[in-house]
């Protein structure tokens, strides 16, 4: 049976709430722009295992404070050696992982690099009018290796994809709707109000039959994308672990231009 938590709860960057039946999973780092550090990916991993151990928690929304979803990796703590990629899980905890329960994305500001990432882990988007997509690792020397590559083409037309992989250039969430990525538009400030009303109107459903539905979906392509992801790793791996990634790192968090050496 579900129930109504009145007081948030989780760690100092990721709150957990519960509003009959409904699991809101807040990542709170405004200052950062809410993006994921180790911390942050460890607290978010530990959410998304509650929500799908618990029966009397029927759908999830992923969100962010401070009018901001996410700005992806935290590249200053990336620099530091610090990373938010889990071994067998992936970025933020949830990348790479086969979530049960209906997962929704209510997204405000910006979804940028691993923020897009996360979005599209999640089964549905809600995002305000003055949301801002867009895989911009290539700016940093890097690629999005967490589902970037694979999913986004999965989602919107293949040239669109790529163009937006290969500049980095930003999508706003008006045209992501026009595209698919997006399933409602709302004012801004109110992408978590319209997520929690298409989360109850999955919650009132048969549990067994809104779990039956996204099981038979997702692995359709679970392993395709699984075996997409692996692929991608012997490729992009030496990317990742390149001079070219630790200088474009270094220069975000330095506010200067990059140097590439091409290795």
């Amino acid at each position: 049976m579900s129930h109504t938590s009145g007081t948030p709860t989780g760690t100092p960057t990721v709150h957990t709430e519960e509003r009959d039946g409904i699991f809101v999973i807040t990542i709170d780092r405004p200052k950062a722009r809410n993006a994921i550090d180790g911390a942050t990916a460890h607290a978010l991993a530990a959410a998304v295992d509650e929500l799908d151990a618990r029966d009397d928690l029927l759908v999830g929304i992923l969100t962010g404070t401070g009018g901001v979803f996410s700005a992806g990796m935290d590249l200053k703590a990336f620099a530091a050696g610090d990373t938010p990629i889990l071994p067998g899980r992936g970025f933020a905890g949830i990348t790479r992982i086969q979530i049960k329960t209906p997962l929704i994305a209510a997204v405000e500001g910006y979804a940028l690099g691993g923020g897009t990432e996360m979005a599209l882990a999640c089964d549905m988007i809600v995002a305000s009018r003055d949301a801002t997509f867009g895989q911009t690792e290539v700016h940093y020397g890097i690629v999005p290796p967490e589902g970037g590559m694979v999913r986004l083409p999965e989602r919107i037309p293949r040239n669109v994809a790529l163009e937006l992989l290969l500049t980095g250039d930003p999508l706003p969430a008006e045209r992501a709707e026009r595209l698919g990525l997006v399933n409602h538009l709302t004012e801004p400030g109110a992408a978590l109000t319209r997520a929690l009303e298409l989360a109850g109107r999955v919650a009132r459903n048969a549990p067994l039959a809104v779990a039956a539905v996204k099981r038979v979906v997702n692995e359709r392509t679970a392993f395709q994308d699984e075996e997409a992801l692996r692929e991608q790793d012997r490729i992009v791996d030496p990317v990742l672990a390149s001079q070219d990634a630790h200088e474009g790192a270094r220069a975000f968090a330095e506010k200067r231009a990059p140097q590439w050496q091409g290795r």
